[in-house]
């Protein structure tokens, strides 16, 4: 009978211990703040969401160990178990994180480490699964990507300045990421032949198995372009940008009699629900067994932007039902136009449609998502990441949308009620249709589609996520981009949503 052999536990380090000099500030840079939240916390929130982590330790630069402690608690990690101050320089870090790791280990017994700096908030779980995957064959395992760059090597002479030496070949260079990973008894080994360099120094631990385990083969595993590190001011500008692009690709669909199970007794209310993808969701749900309230101005009477109406509404399908799950706005108005030479009645239809009734749907639905740990699902356009002429009061508010769906999934994180956005290229909807008149066939997305991923986001554990909606290439089947891969897309078609 063959024993089962327990895979040894993987633990991410967490080197926290760089300041902020080369940013400019008076604090370190892994405490700045980025998309709201500061780095370290981003980058936490990676390691605590990825599976084959099993615990995580943060060296954090002195001094600074009870911000990082607060970030933690306040956050509710629960795999950070310990947080200890870093040394003077990184070697000195790594040795102090490899001590640590030492501890209550059995003779003989093994695991795995990542070292990740703290100031690469972007990383994905792909290279985190990639690593550990790769930690099976091989000791030592670095992440790296092609260079894009010419890199040339130089000498300085004197006051003339610097000359090129050398240029080598770009083929053959690699850009150098984090995280490292490592058996820990491999990179233990290195560090204790290194202790007998007196000249031993070095800013990465790939280097010093390299130079000090030579016969220890490195494997790389390809990184990604998204995962830089902030060092210098233009990378925080860059990393929040990225922060506000990153849309999260869509959930799997599920199959028939799974939709049924998790939709059968559930209430959900839809503003908007008179038509296009409000309506859409509509029949969907009730086809699925869900108590469906779908609310409109043409059909209900429901005008979003009266606080009351909105309140009566959800009153009532609590009173009838008992309970509501899933609260839906696919509400909203489109008005183009010069902003100059736009009247005040016609501002203040779209700041009350699409951003003061969305708010206010929000807080009355609070309660009672509350009480079944249920959703709110918002909806922007793909002009949200820049205002384009002409769409000013439509791009703002949907804009808007965004940043109160990452907020209120923060602030309800606590209670258990999620709360994300969709963001549909452009969709065949009433709204578009009498904006734009008809519009060639094939080129917009049906609202089925779009309420189909709307319902798969409601029924998924996602939470503070923009979720693009994009029409797949036939040829590519059921593949979906990453949300990076789609926010670029988005980038480069700036299309007009819902």
């Amino acid at each position: 009978m063959s024993q089962h052999i327990a895979k040894p536990r993987t633990t991410a380090v967490i080197l926290a211990g760089g300041t902020g000099q080369r940013v400019g500030l008076s604090i370190p840079k892994q405490l700045l703040k980025i998309a709201g939240k500061a780095v370290i916390e981003h980058t936490l929130t990676t390691f605590e969401n990825a599976d084959s982590i099993d615990d995580i330790i943060v060296l954090m630069a002195p001094g600074y160990v009870p911000d990082v402690e607060k970030i933690v608690a306040k956050a509710g990690f629960k795999k950070v178990t310990r947080v200890i101050e870093g040394g003077a320089t990184r070697n000195e870090t790594t040795e102090r994180a490899i001590s640590v790791l030492g501890e209550g280990l059995a003779e003989g017994e093994d695991r795995n480490v990542l070292f990740h700096d703290a100031v690469r908030p972007l990383l994905s779980q792909r290279v985190i699964a990639d690593c550990v995957h790769a930690l099976e064959r091989y000791q030592a395992v670095d992440v790296a990507i092609p260079s894009a760059d010419t890199i040339i090597v130089t000498r300085t002479h004197g006051d003339d300045g610097e000359f090129i030496t050398e240029i080598p070949d770009r083929a053959r260079l690699r850009r150098g990421q984090t995280p490292q990973a490592f058996k820990l008894s491999t990179i233990r080994r290195a560090y204790e032949v290194a202790a007998g360099d007196p000249n031993f120094q070095a800013t990465d631990d790939c280097s010093v198995v390299l130079k000090y385990l030579p016969d220890v083969p490195i494997h790389v595993v390809a990184g990604d372009e998204y995962n830089m590190k902030v060092t210098q001011p233009v990378d925080v500008f860059i990393a929040d940008k990225l922060f506000q692009l990153a849309s999260t690709a869509t959930p799997e669909q599920m199959g028939e009699a799974a939709y049924r199970e998790l939709l059968t007794g559930r209430t959900v209310v839809v503003f908007g629900g008179s038509y296009g993808i409000g309506k859409d969701i509509c029949e969907l749900a009730e086809s699925y067994g869900a108590t469906v309230y779908a609310l409109g101005r043409s059909t209900t009477g429901t005008h979003v932007e009266n606080p009351e109406e909105v309140d009566d509404a959800l009153s009532k399908a609590y009173a009838e039902t008992g309970r509501i799950d899933y609260v839906v706005n696919t509400a909203g108005v489109l008005r183009i136009g010069k902003l100059a030479e736009t009247d005040n009645a016609t501002i203040e239809e779209a700041l009350k449609v699409n951003y003061l009734a969305p708010v206010q749907i929000a807080r009355s639905a609070y309660k009672y998502l509350a009480e079944t740990k249920g959703q709110l699902l918002l909806y922007t356009s793909s002009s949200y990441t820049r205002g384009r002429a002409e769409y000013s009061l439509y791009s703002s508010t949907k804009a808007a949308m965004v940043n109160l769906t990452q907020a209120l999934a923060d602030e309800w994180a606590g209670e258990g009620v999620r709360v994300n956005c969709v963001n549909p290229e452009r969709t065949a909807t009433p709204m578009r249709t009498k904006a734009f008149g008809q519009e060639p066939a094939g080129s917009l997305l049906s609202s089925e589609a779009v309420a189909r991923t709307s319902l798969d986001v409601l029924l998924s554990e996602l939470t503070g996520h923009v979720i693009d909606v994009r029409q797949q290439d036939p040829t590519a089947g059921a593949a979906r981009a990453s949300g990076f891969e789609q926010a670029l897309a988005s980038v480069l078609d700036r299309q007009d949503g819902v």
